[in-house]
């Protein structure tokens, strides 16, 4: 793996999440219905965004557009590192971003899914695969290991910090509020800035900073509707009856999973365990993931009894159909922009 691959995959995504915040909003506010009722693609917003995110794409042309963006940002590279004074060959082969169009493993509506699963936490489809499956060193080739090789140990430094950017102090990793948006990235960074910043500009421009000012709130205010806490206060409700008193939303009770692990591996002795020992393997850790299926086994009967989903499903639309009707003209000139930006 070559020193950029690593901040090739997390600067680009960095760029989007600032970029298309209210598009992750717009999904993670939306639940599939199941049985043949709304999903998220019913959102009825969807249709004016998802041409900004690709919705309107099918994966094989998603997949072409990542391809062709990785391509850019390899040949911005190598002319950034040129300039000073280093060899680059763009990397190209294998390595890159895949989007797969199978996502049939991935059912956390499905009882038989989530018995297995649970919120997809600490086990989830796939997993032992991923684990066990042998790295293909065929499959990606360092077209500058060489190169790297060739230099002395200053030299090398100097390659990485020119590449990559000087490695930031330890506090700031540590630090949630760090700017990350202006520490230098080096060449990869800028590379990334420049093809995949079209993106957050769109969002970030004064002609739609409006628009996804009021995107935001509304679904920030979406989430203190009166209807959304009487669903919430039902399904909480069930949870306790249930055995699972303290939850007040669903985003509590998944969340409190993912605290249990974070707490499982800060604190995971790994001196004490041995050196071939697999946290994973530790009792404790599957413990919790014992707790998650049962947990979401009970979410999902609480769901059911509450018409959760369904329901709040339909609160947002027609939400967002009122939204629309208040925003219709600046949502159909967000459209075309996405549409001619991405033409």
């Amino acid at each position: 793996m070559t020193q950029g691959s690593i901040l090739r995959f997390t600067r680009p995504l960095v760029l989007a999440a600032s970029a298309t915040v209210l598009a992750a909003t717009l999904t993670a506010c939306s639940q599939d219905g199941g049985d043949g009722g709304l999903s998220w693609e019913d959102s009825p917003l969807n249709e004016y965004m998802s041409a900004a995110w690709g919705g309107d794409m099918s994966p094989e042309e998603q997949q072409r557009e990542m391809d062709e963006q990785t391509r850019l940002v390899e040949e911005a590279v190598a002319a950034c590192m040129q300039e000073q004074g280093f060899e680059y060959t763009p990397n190209v082969s294998g390595g890159g971003v895949v989007i797969s169009s199978d996502d049939e493993e991935w059912n956390p509506d499905d009882r038989e899914w989530v018995a297995q699963y649970g919120y997809g936490a600490v086990n989830w489809p796939g997993r032992d695969a991923q684990m066990e499956e042998p790295i293909d060193e065929e499959e990606y080739v360092d077209a500058n290991a060489d190169y790297v090789e060739s230099l002395s140990p200053s030299e090398q430094e100097a390659y990485s910090e020119t590449l990559n950017g000087p490695m930031p102090p330890e506090e700031a990793m540590e630090d949630p509020d760090f700017d990350w948006e202006s520490w230098d990235m080096g060449c990869y960074g800028d590379a990334s800035d420049e093809v995949y910043g079209a993106d957050a500009e769109l969002y970030e421009s004064d002609e739609f900073a409006p628009l996804m000012d009021a995107m935001e709130q509304l679904y920030t205010d979406m989430e203190n509707d009166p209807e959304f806490a009487e669903i919430d206060a039902a399904w909480s409700s069930c949870m306790a009856d249930a055995g699972h008193a303290g939850f007040t939303t669903r985003d509590e009770a998944q969340t409190s999973i993912y605290d249990e692990i974070d707490a499982f591996w800060n604190d995971f002795d790994y001196e004490g365990a041995g050196e071939d020992a697999s946290p994973e393997d530790d009792p404790a850790y599957q413990e919790i993931g014992e707790r998650e299926i049962e947990l979401a086994l009970a979410d999902l009967d609480c769901r059911e009894e509450s018409d959760y989903d369904e329901t709040r499903l339909k609160v947002q639309f027609d939400l967002e159909e009122q939204f629309i009707a208040d925003h219709e003209a600046e949502l159909e000139a967000f459209r075309d922009a996405a549409v001619a930006q991405g033409s």
